[in-house]
């Protein structure tokens, strides 16, 4: 068996963790793990770096003690080859070795029945605690070792994140991302959680926490919205589930004289743009905001630009009905896309004569889809030239639909809407930059 013990957050081995180390040839931790484990000389150890180099020598002892084991029961005596210490493998962990841990990893390689694990308290279950506020609606994201974009992104859409900082992915980063873009946000800091003496809690806005230079000991950043940090009483643990309907019906929202986009076209809309949690979508000529709330509904953070004051207004009012936050740019395109992140998808639902530069300026940076509503047939050429030019796999087609409208006399008649052509273009995967795939 290999035996993994979560040593807590900042706490001392726990009791189960002697009797594993007293029967173990292989000691596998951080430095600070195994100091304080206090090991015999004779057993081996390994100061837990770089994973790969860890998990080859854990096989590689293994492989090595079953052969020992092996040989000693061939033996006419019986007598194995244990030695004076034992042949057990003990990996110590901060924290709960299951959460954003090395279980992972291990389960992979070993599989889970050679496992034998022992979690302690994670550091995102202390540190709400020290605020006291609970965490079972929270959103968990790892930014260690990955791009931080998606981190940014889920603290943009959700009320209550915790960031799993590493280098290059810290408080500092984070902050620096989050300054000009999340206006409600705190950031709360947690370093060195449960060492007596530097452990610290604190609140900073994105802006404080970019200035600051915060050394190594930080265990986590939370990203809260306080305002929403007490949530409903919730039975699925979590973000909150996906929307269970989406394309709503037009009555649902705030618009002008049907300056909308209708259901019908939303609906196709959003299964070629893909909003997730983690990407950023933008809703260019977002007009009403439908898209741009549809999208952030499934978790997506999501930037609306709107040139016109009156459709700014509508789009936050819309916005705070369907409880999300849509980020509002008031502003024309392509002009002030030049102030965004990098989108992973568009929708362009307006844009008159400045369509092709706007399908240009969004082809060049979204990373996976854009998606472009036309009424004038006129203008599809240019807008699929543009995605063509950029890369995109190109298709689309003309809405027409018809819609149930009562008659005198208790029948219906069918109402046709305006149609409308729907182009998309999809980048090919192997040119999406630094998305898995």
């Amino acid at each position: 068996m290999i035996t993994v013990v979560g040593t807590g957050t900042g706490a001392p081995l726990p009791p189960d963790a002697e009797a594993a180390l007293a029967g173990a040839g292989l000691v596998v931790g951080a430095r600070r793990h195994l100091v304080a484990a206090r090991l015999p000389d004779a057993v081996e150890r390994i100061v837990l770096g770089p994973l790969a180099p860890a998990l080859d020598a854990i096989e590689q002892y293994v492989e090595k003690r079953s052969a020992e084991r092996a040989a000693g029961s061939a033996r006419p005596d019986g007598a194995g080859s244990d030695g004076a210490h034992g042949n057990g493998v003990v990996v110590l962990a901060s924290g709960d070795p299951g959460f954003f841990g090395i279980v992972r990893a291990l389960a992979g390689r070993f599989g889970p029945d050679l496992l034998d694990v022992h979690p302690g308290v994670s550091s995102v279950a202390t540190a709400f605690a020290r605020l006291g506020v609970p965490w079972d609606d929270a959103v968990v994201v790892s930014a260690h070792g990955r791009d931080l974009r998606t981190a940014v992104n889920v603290c943009r859409a959700h009320p209550k994140v915790a960031v799993l900082t590493g280098p290059g992915s810290g408080p500092a980063e984070l902050g620096a991302a989050l300054a000009h873009r999340c206006g409600t946000r705190v950031l709360v800091v947690a370093s060195a959680l449960g060492n007596p003496g530097r452990e610290r809690v604190e609140r900073v806005t994105p802006a404080e926490a970019a200035a600051r230079d915060w050394g190594t000991a930080v265990s986590l950043v939370l990203c809260l919205d306080e305002a929403r940090a007490l949530g409903p009483v919730r039975t699925v643990a979590g973000p909150r589930p996906g929307p269970d309907r989406w394309a709503l019906d037009e009555r649902e929202f705030t618009h002008r004289d049907s300056m909308i986009s209708k259901f019908e076209v939303r609906a196709l809309a959003l299964a070629r743009l893909g909003p997730r949690p983690g990407d950023l979508v933008w809703d260019v000529g977002a007009g009403s905001g439908s898209v741009a709330v549809e999208c952030a509904r499934f978790g997506a953070a999501v930037a609306a630009v709107e040139k016109t004051v009156d459709g700014v207004e509508r789009i936050r009012a819309n916005a705070e009905a369907h409880g999300v936050d849509v980020r509002v740019v008031h502003g024309a395109a392509p002009t002030v896309l030049s102030d965004l992140d990098d989108p992973d998808a568009v929708f362009i639902g307006g844009g008159g004569r400045e369509l092709p530069a706007i399908v240009t300026a969004c082809a060049r940076r979204a990373r996976r889809a854009v998606v472009v509503a036309m009424a004038a047939l006129d203008r599809v050429p240019a807008a699929r030239d543009a995605l063509v030019a950029a890369g995109f796999d190109c298709d689309g087609v003309l809405l027409q639909s018809s819609r149930l409208a009562p008659l005198p006399g208790g029948v219906d008649r069918l109402a046709a809407t305006n149609p409308v052509f729907l182009l998309w273009g999809v980048r090919p995967p192997a040119r999406i930059e630094g998305v898995p795939q």
